[in-house]
Order: structure tokens, then C-alpha cells, then sequence
């Protein structure tokens, strides 16, 4: 029996020539395909209907030329200690080529106390930066060109004050707040799910959240005012269809917020992002970022009733698993990190953070972030997976991953819905109690070794810092450490900016700040105010505490 001949897509071709002319590519000039797809009238050669790379609902990419018309953002998620200790960290990462600034705020920022209050001891600088006032933000960002580097801020329950201490900054530097680059992640329902690092109640935190993003959409059209994040839960336990389905269920919620104020729908939508795990079954890592990219597509359109189709796309960013890092043998955490940034990058991410090997002992030593650093390059510049968009797409299980994400996903989504959406499950604890309950499922497999950690329940060393490199056994593994004398520094540093700032200005702007939360005024004006006039962090949040209480979490699942 004579063979048929595999003949093009007449679809296919066309679709390849317009979007390799987009990036000045010959078709005819021999450079791989951007897309492979199965042959033209070929029997049983099509195993499932995708769609082409930037067309809805974006299952295979929301650019059509994707890593061939732009890499991915290099954006190593880095703080700690001082603003002038950072601020040296991130010239080196810049220099080292790093394409985006990530910032890693320490525990006092984030639950709005300045780095002298008595809660604050023994935490400044230690899981991030220490910023406690504009003098703090103009050290950590001085000498980096705020209208070239995009700025990413993993910060929620004061992220409206760290906004607002960068819009200050930016203007101080001749950058208007439009033009100003990034991201701030403003996702407060997860702290409560996953994270803890919460303050108010949910229902005030919303309010200041949404404030946020109103105040951004009107005067700051490049920023991305919220990262509605699936990390933190994935983190602390989710599987990948909790992650994709509680992190769509927030996002829903933040969505008919805005809604509630007024904006509209195609007005503030291209702007929301998202930020995603990469953890290690490197195939379902990959299907899940399709499925959760085709999810949105479809729940933005037809639930949501989005018209414009830059609505419709999921842009997100993506860490690798901090949870899959281990102490033993923590050489093998770079294996992890590159096997689970292939992940990202063959799923489709925008932007990238690879952990360091050392992060499971310390924050990162500068060695080993430049280590994290070019792991990224590598992939980008060796590996070749740059040249095609999707290149997985078609394989069988792959494909079957995809659908049983977004099935598994829908099926929660529904369950939320008749709850009252996520709010409401935030508050009775129905995510805590799902993922909880995923946790402990996979202590108990790893304590019975049925789900097996290479170097900590199998082929361990028994030496929790052996190392496979010689010059390192005598010494371990190098930890970058903070001292009591840094904590000293900074918190003399923030007394010396109470004391020379005009305290009378200060506290009428916080008196202001005051009287237009409670009339329901937007809080991003009147914080932008209360900085300028030399308010601390710590002071703005006081405020809001006063008039809001601070949250205690349900028992209720």
C-alpha cells in the first residue's frame, strides 16, 4: 500500500510566514519552525485542535512568536539587610545581566512596623530588605534608572505604602509615575490562604487593595497594580489544580471589586497579572500553565464578559519551588531549579525567578545567585528551546494533563461559587483546609518513602552538608548571614529620620490620611501625602489598624 505524502497546512503556512515577518525572519531562510504542527490531510495525525501561539484562548502562548521575538524577563527575586546593602546586590545582578529587579521585602515591611518598633527585633533585614521611609526607598533604587528597569515589589498588606514610596522616588528622579515599569503583587486573599503576612481584616484589606488598583489604572498605565499569586499556595502544599483554581477564584473576586467602583471591565483588566509555581513533575508543571492560560482566556470572555482580547491573556511570572529545595546535598538544588525553569519557559512564562542553591539554608550568597542567574541564560542561550513556541504541544500526555488541570480546576471554581466566591472561602478557611490536607498527604508518603526526595529520604549521604565537591566538605555550604550590628545600623538610621524630618507636617498628613479613610476617600493620594511629609511605614499602617482591628484567622474548616 502506497504511502500518502504529509502535505503543509495551507493554514499553518500562511500563520508562519506573517508572524516570522513580524520578528524580519525569511520563511525560506532555513531557521526552525515557530510552530510544528501535525501534517496537512494526513490520517490520524492531528491528535487535538490548538490553535496557533497568540490566538485566543492562548493554550499554546499568548505572543505568536513568543522567545523569538523576546526572551523572557530575568527577574531574581533578591533584599536583604539594608537598603544600601541591596542596593549593591542589585548593581551586581544588573551587571551580571539581569533584566528586571525583583524585591524582597524583610517580615517588619511586610506587616507594616518599622525596623525600631519592639515587634521588630531580631527580624530586620533577615527574609528581605528593611524599608521603614523614603529615605529607605530612595538608598535601595539610588543610581538605577527607574525609567529603563522594571520593578517588581512582592509586598500586600502594605502594598499601597511601598507604591507609594516608589512613585515618590521615581518623581523625586524625573520619572512621572505613567511611565514608571513593573509590578506590585496587592494579592491580600492568599496571605490569609498561605502566606500570613496579613494585617486587617479581609474585607478593609480588599478596600485598600482595590484602592490600589483604581489609583494605578487612572495614573500609572504601565504598572501592573496586582500579581494574583498561586506560589505561596503551591508553597504551602496546593497540588497544581488548587493552585490554578484558588488563584483564578481570587482573581475573580478582585475583578468584581474593581468592578463594584465603577471601572471598566476592558479598562483594567490588560493589566492584571499573575505569578505561578514551578515545583517538580516537570510535564504537569508545563500543562498546568497551558490550562490555566486557556481557563482564563475563557472564564475573562464568557463569564466575565471581557471584549477586548488583550483581556483575555494571562501573562505571568514564575519561581521555582522554594519547597522542593532541600539542606542535604543542597548542590542538587540547582538540578531542581533547572529542571523546573525548563518547565516555565516551555509552559510560556514572561518573566522567571530561579532559586539558589543555598536558599534552603540562608538567603542567597551573591555566588549563588549569579549561579541562579545564569541558569536562566543557559536555557536561553544554549538550550534551544527559545526557537520554537509550545514545542510540547500534541504530545499525549501533555495534552491529557492540560484537560484534567482545567477540568479539576472548573470543578473547584464551582465550589467557591456556590460558597459565595473566594471571600467568603478565604474567611470560612476552605482553601487552608484543602491545601492543609494536600500538605499532610505528602508528609505522610515522603515519611513512608513512597514519595521519594533524592538526597533526604533516598540516597542520602547521611550528612545534611555533604557535598560532592571536595573543597567544600570541610567547610559546607557558605550562608549569608545578618548580624546584630546591621539591626543596630538600621534602626539607628530610622530614629535619625524621625528626628529630622518636620514631625508637626508629619502627623497632619496622618491626620489627613486618617479622615479620608474613614469618609472613603482612595488611601493612595493620601499616602503618596504622608510620605512625602516624612510618615513612616510603621505610622501608616497604625493608622489603618486603629480604624480597621487586625485579623484573627477562622477555625471554621
Amino acid at each position: 500500500m502506497a504511502s500518502r505524502r504529509a502535505r503543509p497546512d495551507p493554514a499553518h503556512v500562511e500563520w508562519e510566514k506573517a508572524a516570522r515577518a513580524a520578528i524580519g525572519e525569511r520563511v525560506d531562510g532555513g531557521a526552525i519552525p515557530l510552530v510544528v504542527g501535525p501534517p496537512h490531510d494526513v490520517e490520524g495525525a492531528a491528535l487535538v485542535e490548538q490553535g496557533f501561539p497568540g490566538e485566543a484562548p492562548y493554550t499554546r502562548g499568548i505572543y505568536p512568536t513568543m522567545y523569538r521575538g523576546r526572551l523572557w524577563t530575568f527577574r531574581q527575586y533578591s533584599g536583604f539587610g539594608s537598603a544600601v546593602e541591596t542596593n549593591k546586590r542589585y548593581r551586581y545582578l544588573i551587571g551580571s545581566g539581569q533584566t528586571g529587579l525583583s524585591v524582597a521585602f524583610d517580615l517588619p515591611t511586610q506587616i507594616g512596623l518599622d525596623s525600631d518598633h519592639p515587634r521588630a527585633v531580631g527580624e530586620v533585614g533577615r527574609t528581605g530588605v528593611a524599608i521603614s521611609d523614603l529615605g529607605d526607598m530612595r538608598t535601595l533604587f539610588g543610581g538605577i534608572p527607574l525609567d529603563q528597569a522594571t520593578v517588581s515589589m512582592t509586598i500586600n498588606a502594605t502594598a499601597p505604602i511601598l507604591t507609594a514610596l516608589l512613585v515618590a522616588v521615581g518623581e523625586e528622579n524625573g520619572v512621572p509615575r505613567a511611565r514608571l515599569g513593573g509590578t506590585v503583587q496587592n494579592d491580600i486573599l492568599k496571605e490569609y490562604v498561605a502566606r500570613g503576612t496579613y494585617i486587617y481584616p479581609p474585607e478593609p484589606s480588599m478596600r485598600l487593595t482595590v484602592d490600589l488598583i483604581e489609583f494605578a489604572t487612572r495614573e500609572m498605565p504601565k504598572w501592573n497594580y496586582i500579581s494574583v499569586s498561586g506560589y505561596h499556595m503551591r508553597e504551602a502544599g496546593a497540588t497544581a489544580t488548587q493552585e490554578v483554581a484558588f488563584t483564578l477564584a481570587n482573581a475573580l473576586a478582585y475583578v468584581r471589586a474593581v468592578q463594584a467602583r465603577g471601572l471598566d471591565l476592558d479598562e483594567f483588566l490588560p493589566r492584571l497579572s499573575f505569578f505561578f509555581s514551578a515545583d517538580r513533575n516537570f510535564l504537569e508543571e508545563i500543562a498546568k500553565f497551558r490550562a490555566v492560560r486557556r481557563l482564563w482566556a475563557r472564564l475573562s470572555k464568557e463569564e466575565l464578559g471581557a471584549k477586548d482580547p488583550r483581556s483575555w491573556q494571562l501573562r505571568f511570572h514564575t519561581q521555582t519551588a522554594g519547597s522542593s529545595l532541600t539542606a542535604q546535598q543542597p548542590e542538587l538544588n540547582v538540578v531542581r531549579t533547572t529542571l523546573e525553569a525548563l518547565a516555565a519557559v516551555l509552559g510560556g512564562t514572561q518573566s522567571l525567578h530561579t532559586n539558589a542553591l543555598d536558599e534552603a539554608l540562608g538567603l542567597p550568597t551573591a555566588r549563588a545567585a549569579r549561579l541562579a542567574l545564569r541558569t536562566q541564560q543557559l536555557l536561553a542561550e544554549e538550550s534551544g528551546v527559545v526557537s520554537t513556541v509550545d514545542p510540547l504541544a500534541g504530545a499525549y500526555e501533555v495534552e491529557w494533563l492540560t484537560d484534567r488541570i482545567e477540568t479539576g480546576a472548573r470543578e473547584y471554581l464551582a465550589r467557591v461559587a456556590d460558597m459565595g466566591g473566594a471571600l467568603v472561602a478565604v474567611e470560612k478557611g476552605f482553601f487552608q483546609a484543602e491545601i492543609a490536607r494536600e500538605a499532610y498527604r505528602v508528609a505522610r508518603a515522603r515519611e513512608a518513602r513512597e514519595e521519594k526526595v533524592v538526597g533526604v529520604n533516598a540516597y542520602s549521604e547521611g550528612n545534611p552538608r555533604f557535598s560532592l565537591f571536595p573543597e567544600s566538605r570541610k567547610k559546607g555550604t557558605p550562608v549569608l548571614r545578618i548580624t546584630p550590628e546591621q539591626e543596630a545600623r538600621q534602626v539607628a538610621r530610622v530614629r535619625r529620620w524621625r528626628r529630622q524630618r518636620d514631625g508637626p507636617q508629619a502627623q497632619s498628613a496622618l491626620e489627613a490620611l486618617r479622615s479620608g479613610t474613614q469618609t472613603g476617600q482612595n488611601v493612595m493620594p493620601l499616602a503618596l501625602h504622608a510620605i512625602l511629609q516624612g510618615s513612616t511605614l510603621g505610622e501608616i499602617s497604625d493608622v489603618w489598624r486603629e480604624l480597621f482591628g487586625e485579623h484573627w484567622p477562622s477555625r471554621e474548616f
